[in-house]
């Protein structure tokens, strides 16, 4: 704990060696996207990105997965993606599953092969990015096309991230 405690103090000078404003943001300053991902420790956003403070709208959960869109029962995440959307307008939205992710892990236990966890992986970020597209707000923005979707995938071992072609049914290299 205490290196994170460290860490935490001497950050406004690391930050200001590396030329990052840490000032007030003006009220017309919006992230370049959203980043939907697991909270895993391993997946960091910003550093997949090399995105600066502001550039990202995250919003991380366990394994990564979205509720379906229920009017009467909203959630917290279900928010967060009508603030990103409707707020804060960001033009395009990242869903981010990865490698050797405990979340599906534990839907397939005795599968050990390194191809299925790749698929079964692959598999769950387009079922976060299916359930994603119910959103209202974010069906709006599809229609008018003010908005763009992205189904990402993060190998955590190679340190390589693909992105899904619908055109070819398939994850490709970004």
């Amino acid at each position: 704990m205490q290196l994170l405690i460290d860490e935490a103090r001497t950050f406004p000078a690391r930050a200001a060696a590396h030329g990052v404003n840490l000032g007030p943001h003006t009220t017309s300053a919006t992230p370049q996207a959203m980043f939907i991902a697991c909270s895993d420790a391993h997946v960091v956003p910003a550093l997949l990105t090399s995105s600066r403070p502001g550039d990202l709208y995250e919003l991380r959960t366990y394994g990564g997965t979205l509720p379906r869109y229920a009017e009467h029962e909203p959630t917290s995440e279900a928010r967060t993606i009508e603030h990103a959307v409707d707020v804060l307008c960001v033009t395009d939205v990242i869903v981010c599953g990865h490698s050797r992710c405990g979340a599906i892990d534990a839907l397939h236990p005795d599968s050990e092969a390194a191809p299925f966890q790749v698929a079964a992986g692959q598999w769950h970020t387009l079922m976060q990015f299916d359930a994603l597209s119910e959103y209202p707000c974010v069906q709006a923005r599809l229609i008018d096309r003010t908005l763009r979707l992205h189904a990402w995938y993060y190998d955590i071992d190679a340190g390589t991230t693909v992105r899904y072609d619908p055109r070819a049914s398939a994850f490709l290299p970004l």
